[in-house]
C-alpha cells in the first residue's frame, strides 16, 4: 500500500515538473518573485493591501512583472504608458476573458455576452442587447414593472418595521432584482409561485456559490485537494443541465 502511494505521489511530482519544464521553454514571462509548486505566490500575496504589495514588486522587478497564483499566471502592469498600450492600443489582444471551467459551465460554454470571447458572435450579441433589450424605448416600456416592484418592496419593509422584525436588506434587494428580471424576461412573479420560487431560489443560490468560488483565489486550491473539487463540479453540472 505504501509503495502504491509512493508511486502515485512520484508520478504526480514528475508530471508537474515536466509540465513546468515545458512551459519554461515555450513561455517568455516578465521577471517576478519565485513561487512554490501548486500554490505559486499565493502565500506571499497581501490580500488586505494588494496595492502596496504590487508597489513593492514594481520597485524590485520593474513596471511589468509576473505572478503565479495557484495554477494561473498573471502579468501585472504598473505604468500608465503600459496600461494605455494594453487597454487601448492592444485592447483586442487582451479583451477576452480566460476560459475557466466554472465560467464555461455557468455560461453554457461561453455563449453569453459576459463570458463569450471577443468575436463576430460577441459583437452580434452586444448589438442585439443594445438595440432590442437596452434601448431607451425598451427600458421605458418596463417602467411600470419597476415601479410596481419597488412599491411592493417598500410595503414589505414597512410591514416588517411595524412588526419589529429584523430586516435583511441584502435579501430584499436580491429579491427585487430577481423579480424585476423575471417579470421582464418571462412575465412571471416567482414569488407568487411557491414551487417555481423554490426551484429558482435553489438555482440562484447554487449559481452564486459557484461564482464566489470560481471568481476567487479558492479555485486554485482545488488543485491541491484543499477543497472538495468533485462536489463543486457536481453543482456545476446541475446548473448546466437546468
Amino acid at each position: 500500500m505504501m509503495f502504491f502511494l509512493f508511486s502515485v505521489s512520484l508520478s504526480i511530482i514528475l508530471i508537474f515538473l515536466l509540465h513546468k519544464a515545458k512551459m519554461s521553454r515555450t513561455t517568455f514571462l516578465p521577471p517576478g518573485p519565485v513561487g512554490l509548486p501548486f500554490i505559486g505566490n499565493l502565500h506571499q500575496y497581501d490580500s488586505l493591501n494588494p496595492h502596496i504589495y504590487f508597489r513593492k514588486l514594481s520597485k524590485k522587478y520593474g513596471k511589468i512583472f509576473s505572478l503565479k497564483i495557484g495554477s494561473a499566471t498573471m502579468v501585472v502592469i504598473s505604468s500608465a504608458k503600459l496600461a494605455k498600450e494594453v487597454t487601448q492600443i492592444q485592447d483586442l489582444t487582451f479583451c477576452s476573458r480566460p476560459a475557466f471551467l466554472g465560467r464555461q459551465k455557468i455560461s453554457y460554454n461561453g455563449h453569453d455576452i459576459a463570458f463569450a470571447p471577443y468575436s463576430d458572435y460577441w459583437r452580434e450579441m452586444r448589438k442585439v442587447c443594445v438595440v432590442h433589450l437596452l434601448s431607451l424605448k425598451k427600458v421605458q416600456s418596463f417602467r411600470s414593472i419597476r415601479e410596481d416592484e419597488v412599491s411592493r418592496m417598500i410595503k414589505k419593509i414597512s410591514q416588517q418595521i411595524t412588526a419589529s422584525q429584523i430586516i435583511n436588506m441584502s435579501n430584499i434587494l436580491i429579491t427585487l432584482t430577481r423579480t424585476i428580471t423575471c417579470r421582464i424576461a418571462f412575465g412571471i412573479r416567482y414569488d407568487e409561485e411557491a414551487h417555481e420560487k423554490r426551484k429558482f431560489d435553489e438555482l440562484l443560490t447554487v449559481t452564486q456559490d459557484m461564482m464566489h468560488i470560481f471568481f476567487s483565489l479558492i479555485i486554485f486550491l482545488c488543485l491541491v485537494g484543499l477543497i472538495n473539487y468533485l462536489e463543486i463540479f457536481k453543482n456545476l453540472t446541475r446548473i448546466s443541465r437546468i
